[in-house]
């Protein structure tokens, strides 16, 4: 997803484009150019100035395919004019006429960002998809104009050594160093012939980003599992009708469609009892993006390897992960690889541990546990262990009244109120979209809007996220937030409540806290509502948390039809249970970011990248009876993107955070609702963004620094065997 904030200042590599011309001839245009650009901020729907209440909101209804590409042009066009500006004044340089000046341009370009990233995550389609094709190397030029800027560059230095000679305020200081550590990793330095070749790469890079993730998206639409009601043997009665109403959105009127992603494969390969079934949605979701067709992405993978190193090389880099973590809480591979080693053995040894428990139970089946037996027998494991029935807990977990339950949350942490804002009131990309409002609980406050779109459709990408399509800054007059949250429940037939299972539950309130992190920002500038990766998933994991306390559970987890609260004897089962499965869960994801780490460590002049992950796998010992939560070849958190590349450790480095931060409400008077520490949390671990080192912040809410223990004894691991 493309985020306008990560575009102000410090440019990503690899992401969107623009025009080709360059900085010198745009600088030249004549006066007359110049107005017929502005006149089409006026004319062209994605480029106007955002109008309507709440400080103004995205036009969302006047999106058209047509004015995509038109918008983007020109609102690179006047980004790069405002960047000339910057870069070829004659007064001496300063925070102000070159810092703040770099903060405030492309405001219009930011906005026509906001309609792609919908029409990118939320609204793709065939032809979005060509634009999209047609534009990435634009856009990567564009971002390489920026970056490479040699007179934007020596500015941006001179203002960055006056700072070391004499400090800024706090948060203009952290935003000098950001910047000029991003331009300089961005290879800003570099000389002419370098400088040419990295942008050469970045500009492949982002035709391959953008491939890839078309890919994945083709396969997850393509291949989809229709049975027959002869066939829907273990599988609850919500659940059927959600497979029937996927069916019929598709034609299939007398069928049932289990789709190729993993809120429809999830559920189905643990209650499904006909076990070819289940072998054959398995092997669909986890072949995407490896098929050996047209769509298939291993050398697409082998490309983007050998370009990530090569640019890296340019700056004087052994390998990708070296460069990547410098700025990252981790700071180098080898420290992210020992905390990632240090949980591996007590991760796998639990799975074994759990398919030991499921095998008792298959043999009877005449089974031996494969991959797509792992979630079903995991689940008559816990029926028989603790007595818990997964289909019995979803019934107490309706959608609708988890949000309010989030919101109950929110209020009782950061003193934030929603509010449902009237349908039609603000605009929406599809009629799914509902929006709220949040202000203070106390003085009424405006803060923001938070809209969610929660469920699966055509063109939409999987998974579950969370975006902003405005931050929150001050410099410049003030700015509330526009956040968002995106998820791929699957969507219940007409007048059917959405049952969830407890692990989308998890998500869903993980989610909201990375929402809560956006609509807690306290900061001036609009570099410092970025993040560190391995830190900015810590905010958002804390917050699932709630989920499981008290309050959360005897307020809004009832029954979809009694509407009588979860019986304390099913509460107390879920806590006995809370670390079961945490071999599967552990090792699924670990085996990802082992993978993601060692592939961008690994030589990749020859690289094969199915036999590449084959022979780790088997070097790390993986339990033969489940595979990586992403497999290579759909792995879109490293390979659509540069976001989590060598970085998807870090919800690994984020869950000790977590773990520690846990504990001190744990050990505080009253519990998860204590409101000395919950001030403390929004203080120092909300409010800050990235105006403060990850570190500095989570030491002045806990003293101290995070501790690996917490972790070990969160999952249920024994310590001493780290």
């Amino acid at each position: 997803m493309i985020t306008p904030k990560k575009l102000k200042g410090v440019l990503i590599i690899g992401i969107v484009t623009m025009s080709s011309l360059s900085v010198s001839k745009i600088a030249a245009q004549s006066q007359v150019a110049s107005k017929a650009l502005k006149m089409e901020v006026y004319t062209n729907p994605l480029l106007k100035e955002w109008t309507g209440p709440y400080n103004g909101v995205p036009q969302f209804d006047k999106m058209k395919l047509t004015d995509v590409t038109p918008a983007l042009e020109k609102g690179m066009a006047l980004h790069l004019q405002e960047i000339e500006t910057i870069a070829t004044s004659k007064a001496t340089p300063t925070f102000e006429n070159t810092i703040v000046a770099m903060e405030k341009a492309g405001s219009i370009l930011n906005r026509v960002f906001t309609y792609y990233g919908i029409l990118s995550a939320n609204r793709s389609s065939p032809e979005f998809r060509k634009i999209q094709k047609e534009m990435a190397p634009k856009l990567s030029e564009y971002s390489s104009k920026i970056s490479q800027n040699k007179a934007l560059f020596e500015r941006i230095k001179q203002v960055y050594e006056a700072s070391l000679e004499k400090p800024l305020e706090a948060d203009q200081q952290r935003v000098v160093e950001l910047i000029y550590k991003s331009f300089e990793m961005q290879g800003a330095a570099l000389d002419v012939a370098k400088k040419k070749r990295y942008a050469a790469i970045n500009k492949e890079l982002s035709g391959l980003y953008t491939q890839f993730s078309a890919n994945v998206l083709a396969d997850e639409e393509g291949y989809v599992t229709y049975i027959n009601k002869d066939q829907l043997g273990g599988l609850s009665d919500p659940l059927v009708k959600a497979y029937a109403k996927a069916a019929k959105d598709r034609g299939k009127e007398e069928s049932y469609a289990v789709t190729n992603t993993r809120s429809s494969m999830d559920p189905f390969l643990t209650y499904a009892t006909e076990r070819e079934l289940r072998k054959k949605v398995w092997t669909t979701y986890y072949s995407r993006g490896d098929n050996g067709d047209a769509k298939d992405n291993n050398q697409i993978i082998a490309k983007i390897l050998k370009l990530r190193k090569e640019r890296v090389g340019l700056l004087g880099y052994k390998n990708y992960a070296e460069w990547r973590l410098q700025d990252r809480m981790a700071k180098t591979p080898e420290n992210a690889m020992e905390l990632m080693e240090a949980v591996w053995p007590a991760a796998i040894a639990r799975v074994h541990e759990e398919v030991a428990d499921m095998q008792a139970i298959a043999t009877t089946d005449k089974i031996t546990i494969e991959p797509w037996d792992y979630r079903y027998y995991a689940e008559k494991v816990r029926k028989k262990k603790y007595d818990l029935d997964s289909d019995e807990v979803k019934q107490y977990l309706q959608l609708d009244k988890l949000r309010e339950g989030m919101f109950y949350v929110a209020g009782e942490l950061f003193n934030f109120k929603f509010t449902a804002v009237e349908e039609g009131k603000v605009p929406v990309f599809n009629e799914d979209v509902k929006v709220w409002e949040v202000t203070d609980a106390s003085s009424g406050a405006h803060i923001g809007l938070w809209y969610l779109d929660p469920f699966a459709r055509v063109g939409k990408r999987s998974g579950a996220w969370a975006t902003t399509y405005r931050n929150h800054t001050t410099f410049d007059g003030k700015k509330t937030v526009l956040s968002s949250n995106n998820s791929n429940f699957v969507k219940p037939a007409e007048g059917e409540p959405v049952l969830v299972s407890w692990d989308d539950a998890t998500t869903f309130f993980h989610e909201f806290g990375h929402a809560l992190h956006f609509l807690s920002s306290e900061v001036r500038y609009p570099m410092l509502n970025g993040g560190v990766r391995d830190y900015t998933e810590f905010q958002s994991q804390l917050l699932e948390r709630w989920l499981s306390t008290d309050k959360v559970i005897n307020t809004y987890l009832v029954h979809y039809k009694t509407g009588k609260p979860m019986p304390a004897s099913l509460v107390t089962k879920i806590k006995k249970a809370s670390t079961f499965n945490q071999g599967f869960a552990t090792t699924e994801y670990l085996a990802s970011a082992l993978m993601d780490m060692k592939l961008h460590l690994a030589d990749p002049s020859t690289i094969d990248i199915d036999a590449f992950e084959k022979e780790t796998l088997a070097e790390l010992k993986m339990p033969k009876e489940l595979v990586m939560r992403h497999r290579t070849p759909h792995f879109g958190h490293v390979f659509s993107g540069e976001g989590y590349a060598t970085a998807y450790y870090g919800y690994m480095w984020a869950d000790v955070l977590t773990a520690d931060a846990a504990e001190a409400f744990t050990e505080a008077p009253d519990g998860f609702y204590d409101k000395e520490v919950a001030k403390k949390l929004v203080k120092y671990l909300f409010a800050p963004r990235n105006a403060m080192d990850p570190a500095e912040a989570f030491k002045k809410f806990r003293g101290r620094d995070a501790k690996i223990e917490a972790l070990m004894r969160d999952r249920g691991f024994p310590v001493s065997k780290m």
